[in-house]
């Protein structure tokens, strides 16, 4: 279940919103220090950290579930925002180099038929950053935050279901250990705080990041793909490779000519 999009932008507005939103952005930008040339994409609510990236990505654009509803972003500018169904995104095939998934994994009830339409419209060398509410941190009981909605996960867990949809694990951290109180020394304490969780208590972060690359499976041998499932024997150039359902014969070509 998702929070209204208002809700969202409302937390964001708040000083305890601009607080998350600096300790993220901060661990986002160690993850991906380099953007210049890409197309970068926020799937869920990413708006707030996507504006760092205007002046160095190709292109930067925001999915709002349709769900949650979405409102127009940047408010001075070209909307770069989309209202789409997680499991149909209007994109084409191999055609994001980076995607950021912040407030939307642990609203989603299908996760596999999403993480197979992120599979699609990731390059081959693309990487994706995971952000998710910590089952084990405080930020998940504070239902006032967007933290606080939804399911969330432990790293196991989220390791596995992205395993489990054709990622490759690259990286995991964990973020927002400043406590869930909306308290003017704790807020104008934060970074001093973060420090010292993330050297201190490192498993009470309120978030789990993870990086993770697609998966290909390559081989020359045409028989070695027979044990992988249905879904991804599926052709690119000649060599077996593991594509999500609905990766349809027609289009491939699309992918081979972004993958080369």
């Amino acid at each position: 279940m998702y929070r209204s999009v208002y809700d969202l932008k409302s937390f964001y507005a708040s000083p305890m919103g601009h607080v998350v939103q600096h300790l993220i952005q901060k661990r986002i930008a160690s993850f991906w220090p380099n953007l210049q040339n890409m197309r970068v994409m926020g799937c869920g609510y990413a708006v707030p950290y996507l504006a760092p990236y205007f002046d160095k990505a190709e292109r930067v654009i925001a999915m709002m579930p349709s769900g949650q509803s979405a409102h127009e972003w940047p408010a001075n500018g070209k909307n770069l925002v989309m209202l789409s169904s997680e499991y149909e995104l209007p994109l084409e095939n191999c055609s994001v180099d980076r995607i950021l998934l912040i407030h939307t994994l642990e609203g989603t009830q299908s996760l596999a038929p999403f993480l197979s339409e992120v599979w699609r419209v990731l390059k081959p060398n693309g990487r994706i950053l995971v952000v998710v509410p910590s089952r084990t941190g405080f930020w998940a009981r504070a239902d006032w935050s967007p933290f606080g909605h939804g399911s969330p996960f432990t790293l196991s867990q989220l390791c596995f279901y992205l395993r489990d949809n054709l990622f490759v694990q690259e990286r995991t951290e964990s973020a927002l250990f400043v406590p869930p109180l909306r308290l003017s020394l704790m807020m104008r304490s934060a970074n001093v705080l973060e420090h010292m969780g993330r050297n201190i208590w490192p498993f009470f972060g309120g978030v789990h990041m993870v990086e993770a690359s697609k998966q290909l499976y390559a081989s020359t041998d045409k028989n070695s793909g027979s044990g992988l499932p249905e879904r991804v024997r599926k052709f690119i150039g000649g060599r077996p490779v593991a594509a999500p359902q609905g990766f349809s014969s027609n289009k491939k070509k699309k992918c081979e000519e972004n993958s080369q």
